[in-house]
């Protein structure tokens, strides 16, 4: 079997740690007499966090100090830091434990190239951490998605090429990023939101070992 690079996104991949930011940013609205639902939280993703508070505020057409916000950001993530503290294995999403034992069989580079600035502390609290030979994630980075810069570092990492690279997506700048440096895009997710990527799947359990096979020879 010849070998490619096969590069994982984390949140919405492997585990939903979208539930928990959700649960912070509540909170943090709350504290403002904003009510932030799952709606508004739409316009939350992929979005830095300085970004996001900004976006909250003016939904309730709230105005605070500079120091103010620097306060809420701290407590925003210190709340979603205390909920990622409670994640064990039951938060891996359906089908990805056994792609990941398959690629790990058939001695298949895998990296993790994410945005979170916490996913080492996450695959470890979810027992994934050894299943990666390369990891890049917000600490490793200064360009966001859908710049490519987090999945060629990851294929650098793994001392692979970064064209033929498999990328595994649930959102269409991390999709977008993998075709700009010409990786094959495997988007996890609904096909209306994710068309650009090359292969289209709405979950990992509906991945089977043949087509992971077939991206490898191709």
């Amino acid at each position: 079997m010849k070998k490619k690079a096969f590069i994982f996104d984390l949140d919405g991949v492997i585990v939903d740690t979208a539930k928990y930011h959700f649960l912070a940013w509540q909170k943090i609205a709350a504290q403002l007499g904003i009510n932030f639902t799952h709606e508004h939280n739409e316009q939350l993703k992929g979005v830095s966090r300085i970004r996001s508070l900004d976006i909250i505020l003016a939904l309730g057409n709230v105005t605070i100090t500079q120091q103010e916000k620097d306060n809420l950001l701290q407590q925003k993530n210190e709340d979603y830091l205390a909920y990622i503290q409670k994640m064990d294995e039951s938060e891996i999403l359906a089908g990805v434990l056994p792609a990941l034992q398959y690629l790990k069989q058939n001695n298949q580079p895998i990296a993790l190239g994410s945005a979170s600035k916490n996913a080492r502390p996450i695959l470890e609290k979810v027992n994934l951490l050894d299943y990666f030979d390369a990891i890049v994630d917000g600490n490793d980075v200064t360009n966001a998605k859908p710049d490519p810069e987090v999945f060629v570092q990851a294929a650098k990492k793994l001392n692979m090429p970064t064209e033929g690279a498999i990328v595994f997506e649930d959102s269409v700048a991390g999709v977008q990023a993998a075709n700009v440096a010409q990786m094959v895009s495997v988007g996890i997710g609904s096909k209306a939101v994710l068309h650009e990527a090359h292969y289209n799947f709405d979950d990992f359990k509906v991945i089977n070992t043949t087509f992971l096979e077939n991206l490898v020879n191709k």
